[in-house]
């Protein structure tokens, strides 16, 4: 089966995420070399590719630098089955929580909507054919039932009790087909866009059930194509207009065209063969044993972890998955542990190692503009919503940067997401008067953010409830 897998190079992969992640280069060269490798390990033989284990990485930096948004970033260049998860959703049995093995549960789903979706666009076009022709129909229906109920000549028949109208049903195709060609001309130009229309939409009583597993409660799939469901689905009547009736129709022509059994298997195969899982606060369930209390399952969760990480399979509501060739990235701040505190069996499945820099004021600067999703166009845009321009001059974003480095220093340390805090303190005015003011173009500069966030930055104590 061939797998969509990324073609980009290393130094593509890297250019990729340097358009939305300030600095940390030596992270973003780990993951893309990581990245390469699962495309290298396609081209080789079938007998071969076992052989190659994905290498899972561990990032270890402060809160805030950047670990969680390399990993979002890189799911959007994967195409491949991605989910995050923090570690202390996870308990070991017999304390509150989720248990491992759901992690993988939940990257098989994911890998199931990625698949559904392609082959959803793939069938959408024919989707719309079939729909529009259902509307035609429909609008069709409508308009000949109106006209024969007004007519005085047509004979009402009935069959099996449900009455009809033998004129319309005996009508010529031909004539009825031309008809179709010109309600198809109308409907494409909107004119019955306001018509209602009564159609009967899928609808799924009960598609899960929930069920105690060895781990705790569980969802346990009923595939309705497969087997005959307790559950089976019901058709529900809904009036709506043309134009509502026609998203709708499209997806359950498209639900019609694909197979979800061969959906599931290619799913389940993916995941297995190019899925990443992004774990992070590792560094939460790390710390030494002999402690007592809820503190006793942080081991437990590692344990736990060991035989997910290094290769087991998983039953999963679609099948069972392998989880030995699933990329791990293991992240964590490790601000009240450092990774020995990990078990050694663990540190030994995260062989590739990589530490985040804190960030300084000149990358506090360059986050307010660089990125492409940077938080000064954010804000720029948001307000031109409401016809307000706002710039920032280069000594604003100087004193912008240097009064985030300054609360970072006198308080705890959470990186860029300081820059939020700032900048909604800054604003704060701004983004409640935006729809009322007349002052529609406004300029910060360096004095006006000191006016505004000196006192707050200088006096701690207050500075600790606002920022």
């Amino acid at each position: 089966m061939n797998l969509p897998i990324e073609e980009l190079t290393p130094r593509q992969i890297v250019a990729e995420l340097d358009r939305y992640i300030v600095g940390q280069q030596e992270a973003k060269r780990a993951v893309a070399v990581a990245l390469r490798n699962r495309f290298r390990r396609q081209q080789l033989p079938a007998a071969d590719r076992d052989d190659i284990l994905p290498k899972n990485i561990l990032m270890v930096g402060p809160t805030g630098v950047g670990k969680t948004e390399i990993a979002r970033r890189l799911a959007q260049l994967a195409r491949a089955p991605f989910i995050k998860v923090e570690a202390t959703k996870f308990t070991e049995v017999g304390y509150v929580g989720r248990d491992v093995e759901s992690m993988i549960r939940d990257l098989a789903a994911s890998a199931v909507r990625l698949v559904e979706k392609e082959r959803m666009e793939q069938v959408w076009p024919e989707a719309e054919r079939r729909a529009t022709e259902r509307i035609i129909e429909m609008i069709d229906d409508e308009i000949q039932k109106d006209a024969l109920v007004d007519s005085t000549e047509l004979e009402v028949e009935t069959d099996d009790g449900n009455p009809f109208y033998s004129g319309y049903r005996s009508e010529d195709p031909e004539k009825r087909a031309q008809r179709h060609a010109k309600l198809l001309t109308e409907f494409q130009a909107g004119i019955h866009d306001d018509m209602i229309l009564e159609i009967y939409v899928e609808e799924s009583s009960n598609p899960f059930l929930q069920v105690f597993t060895p781990g705790g409660m569980e969802e346990m799939g009923i595939d309705t194509n497969q087997l005959a469901s307790p559950f089976p689905s019901k058709h529900v009547a809904r009036k709506i207009t043309v134009a509502e009736a026609r998203d709708s129709l499209v997806e359950d022509e498209a639900k019609k065209m694909i197979d979800k059994s061969a959906i599931q298997r290619e799913a389940i195969h993916r995941a297995e063969q190019t899925g990443i899982i992004f774990l992070d606060e590792i560094d939460k369930v790390a710390g030494k044993s002999g402690t007592s209390g809820p503190d006793v399952s942080r081991e437990g969760v590692q344990r736990d972890l060991l035989p997910i990480i290094e290769g087991s399979t998983v039953a999963t509501k679609f099948g069972p998955c392998r989880t030995d060739h699933i990329l791990f990235i293991a992240a964590g701040a490790f601000h009240m542990s450092k990774p020995s505190d990990l078990i050694p069996e663990l540190q030994g499945r995260l062989p590739i190692r990589v530490q985040l820099d804190s960030l300084h004021e000149r990358d506090f600067r360059r986050i307010l503009i660089e990125p492409k999703n940077a938080l000064t166009k954010q804000y720029e845009m948001l307000l031109a919503t409401d016809g307000v321009t706002i710039t920032f001059t280069p000594d604003a974003l100087d004193e912008i940067a240097r009064y985030a480095m300054q609360v970072n220093e006198k308080m705890e340390n959470i990186g860029a997401r300081r820059l939020h805090t700032i900048m909604e303190r800054l604003l704060e005015d701004i983004l409640f008067e935006a729809p009322e003011i007349e002052r529609k173009v406004i300029e910060y500069s360096g004095a006006t953010v000191r006016e505004r966030l000196d006192k707050v930055v200088r006096e701690t104590s207050r500075s600790s409830f606002a920022l």
